[in-house]
């Protein structure tokens, strides 16, 4: 079994010095270890969070720690609270960042969450909520990143925290899935329409992540075994190592990537059932 790397710091480069990005639903979970790996290569990063300010602030001290300690001086990280399915908050969200920065380099559409169900009977209200979140508040955001784009002249990137679930079903979780599979061609649709003003749309899609949102399993120990067994690289990821995957396309190191979304599942999208050749 592949083990993960537990220090990572030795590897960051400074490819974000002068960078100014904007990480929504980074309270805890991969968007806090995205804005922190983002602070750490040199980039001014902003913390969104709608609940748990608490947490926020956390998410803000470990940035600006990260930042020192890479010797990027005194970066001028800040949080900022928003319901990324509320237009009027994302615009005043994004109103905020860019009177105090005066721009953007990179917008995070982060922010997500999901529930089980079975899907006949999945509550109505429910359904809309995930979608407003995690489908409808990486519009609303990419929006307002793209017409400042636009507005100065074109170049920037954009990067969506996706799924293995916008391509593979995950029965039970509706919703969910058909958030992930949006914010597929949502991804694509907008790298093909801005590619030619340098702008660039790209997407990543976690696996089995030891992450809040995968609380129901994570602690437990019979349940993460289970998980584990179809995970071909046999571990669950870090959200560590889904901010390296991030900070990448964020860079100049990822300047001739657009429209695609990079699977750092452990090998979930590899169809693991299939390890065995039990089909023909």
């Amino acid at each position: 079994m592949l083990m993960p790397k537990t220090d990572l710091s030795s590897a960051f480069p400074s490819r974000l010095v002068g960078r100014y990005a904007l990480v929504t639903g980074a309270s805890q979970g991969i968007g806090r270890a995205v804005a922190v790996r983002l602070a750490q290569e040199g980039a001014t990063v902003a913390v969104n969070y709608v609940d748990h300010p608490g947490k926020a602030e956390e998410t803000l001290a470990l940035a600006r720690t990260g930042s020192s300690d890479r010797g990027h001086g005194k970066l001028d990280h800040v949080i900022v609270k928003a319901d990324v399915s509320n237009e009027q908050e994302v615009a005043a969200m994004f109103e905020t960042v860019l009177a105090r920065w005066n721009r953007l380099d990179c917008l995070v559409n982060n922010a997500g969450f999901q529930q089980e169900s079975p899907s006949e009977a999945l509550d109505v209200d429910t359904y809309r909520r995930i979608i407003d979140v995690n489908l409808n508040g990486a519009v609303l955001c990419a929006q307002k990143a793209l017409a400042h784009f636009v507005a100065r002249g074109g170049a920037g990137c954009i990067i969506n925290c996706s799924s293995v679930h916008q391509s593979i079903p995950k029965p039970g979780y509706l919703a969910y899935s058909i958030s992930k599979g949006g914010m597929a061609n949502l991804t694509r649709t907008l790298a093909l329409e801005f590619a030619a003003r340098g702008i660039r749309v790209n997407a990543v899609g976690p696996g089995a992540i030891d992450t809040p949102i995968n609380a129901a399993w994570t602690g437990d120990t019979g349940k993460r075994d289970l998980v584990t067994s179809h995970i071909p690289l046999g571990r669950v990821g870090t959200p560590e190592e889904m901010a390296a995957v991030f900070a990448f396309l964020a860079s100049d190191d990822a300047s001739y990537i657009t429209g695609q979304t990079i699977y750092a599942c452990g090998g979930l999208t590899l169809f693991p059932e299939f390890r065995e050749n039990w089909a023909s």
